[in-house]
């Protein structure tokens, strides 16, 4: 079903109420008298030109009775109905429509991109509708993102600058002494608007399409060695298991991509896995050779995530639990970006109180 069928309705009362439409349906229908009138100008002097002409060639010298008659039933019977068929059918299938698509154009230029036109018809003003309701919903999307990017951004700002505030003027009015514990706390404060700006420049670049990666031949099976190891002494003080498991006597993995933001994407996915695996847990890191390139899997036996929160974990700021807050809730949205800038893919499986599995899908030419 067409998404903007539910919208049609609204949108046929609509069009017509709009200041710009009645002017816009009048402009243009003075174009079509204007090209109607000398039409059926040119068409009174071909009959009579063609009467004439028979008259001459007849020798018929009841000229004036061969013209009278004719001009008389033309005007009288057949130009009324031509003309009123012809307008009719030109107003129906050519004016409204295009009314319609101007009025709606000058409404999406003023910032209303609610609106829609009718899909009526299956020509070329059908075809251009349709082609106008699309564009229309893509910018609206479009729009409803920057707002809620605006809020998040927002959002994810005024904690640490109101903890840094506070803890400031607490030492000027001398509530708190300048003391390593003051002064560290501010510091880990600036650290994560530090972390946030970086993730957003990221996210910004990758999603523009503008991200440059430094492509080099990657060995898998290091790439998942060097992430593992910079992560066991975290994941030994919370008592969770991390391996590797790359069969011993595989044939080297070899792709091409940026190592540093692979170990970037194998890095936000370990560190989402480690807040959501207790302790006594486990975290494996798999590869395999997956034609035409490589399969990477992050595995745990944590929490899980609810079914209706799986179409959200990659979105922007997404936060699946909100007892976790220390992320800036990009990671993810982040390593879908950095993957898909490789050429490749990822996907998430997972259950409650089971586990979760990331699936990464890499070509070996990216």
């Amino acid at each position: 079903m067409n998404p903007f069928d539910s919208q049609f309705h609204h949108s046929r009362l609509r069009y017509r109420d709009h200041p710009k439409w009645e002017p816009k349906r009048k402009f243009l229908l003075w174009r079509l008298f204007r090209f109607l009138i000398p039409t059926i100008i040119f068409l009174l002097i071909f009959v009579g030109g063609i009467i004439y002409l028979v008259a001459r060639l007849t020798g018929n010298n009841n000229l004036p009775t061969l013209w009278i008659l004719p001009v008389v039933f033309v005007f009288a019977i057949l130009f009324p109905m031509m003309f009123a068929m012809a307008a009719r059918r030109s107003f129906s299938s050519f004016v409204n429509p295009i009314a319609r698509i101007m009025a709606a154009a000058d409404a999406v230029a003023d910032g209303d991109f609610t609106v829609r036109v009718p899909e009526d018809g299956s020509g070329e003003f059908g075809r251009l509708a349709r082609s106008f309701n699309r564009m229309v919903a893509e910018l609206q999307q479009s729009d409803q993102l920057r707002r809620n990017l605006t809020a998040d951004v927002a959002h994810e700002l005024r904690t640490p600058l109101h903890i840094i505030q506070g803890n400031l003027e607490g030492i000027l009015d001398g509530v708190y002494q300048a003391e390593p514990d003051q002064i560290n706390l501010l510091i880990d404060q600036t650290r994560q608007l530090t972390r946030l700006v970086d993730d957003l420049r990221t996210l910004s670049l990758a999603e523009a399409g503008q991200l440059s990666l430094k492509k080099e031949p990657v060995d898998v099976q290091e790439l998942l060695s060097d992430v593992a190891t910079s992560f066991s002494g975290q994941a030994e003080a919370a008592g969770i298991n991390l391996r590797v498991d790359i069969r011993p006597g595989d044939i080297p993995m070899i792709i091409s991509g940026d190592a540093g933001r692979l170990d970037q994407v194998l890095s936000n996915l370990i560190a989402n896995a480690l807040v959501h695996t207790p302790s006594g847990g486990a975290i494996t890191l798999c590869a395999a050779p997956h034609p035409p390139g490589v399969r990477i899997q992050v595995v745990d036996n944590g929490s899980g995530i609810p079914i209706e929160d799986l179409a959200f974990i990659f979105d922007r700021f997404w936060h699946g639990d909100r007892s976790h807050q220390n992320s800036s809730g990009l990671g993810l949205a982040i390593a879908r970006q950095l993957v898909q800038a490789h050429g490749g893919s990822i996907t998430v499986q997972s259950q409650l109180n089971q586990g979760t599995t990331f699936t990464i899908d890499l070509p070996d030419k990216s």
